[in-house]
């Protein structure tokens, strides 16, 4: 699993309509992102238009990614939606994301601690 944020524009003027849409998504767009490997998926939508996501990547994202671009109905969300942009310039909005690199993680810490002390604790032993 990996786990990815990107960030994109709406256009200020289209909030709304952005809200809506994705108050209701088409089911045949909600099976096809759990069917390519997009889990824990979440959009914020801030009121100067920054859109934020956040998804985890069943693999990787990459590949979560591509399998979603070869479906039918990723390219028609993907029409509708584009007007609702701010500075895609003809692309489409899923091939705009900017990733955002992950710098921390709880759980993966956590992790790391606990299995420092099991090591300490061996070492003593």
């Amino acid at each position: 699993m990996q786990r990815a944020c990107f960030r994109l524009r709406v256009d200020p003027v289209h909030l709304d309509e952005y809200r809506v849409r994705h108050a209701a998504v088409w089911p045949e767009m909600l099976e096809a992102l759990k069917e390519t490997g997009w889990d824990n998926y979440s959009l914020f939508l801030a009121a100067d238009g920054w859109l934020i996501g956040y998804v985890e990547a069943r693999d990787d994202y990459a590949s979560a990614q591509q399998r979603m671009e070869l479906t039918e109905v990723n390219a028609r969300w993907q029409a509708e939606m584009s007007r609702l942009f701010d500075g895609l310039d003809g692309a489409a909005p899923d091939q705009s994301f900017e990733l955002i690199p992950e710098i921390f993680h709880l759980e993966d810490q956590l992790e790391k601690l606990r299995d420092d002390n099991t090591r300490k604790a061996q070492d003593i032993d």
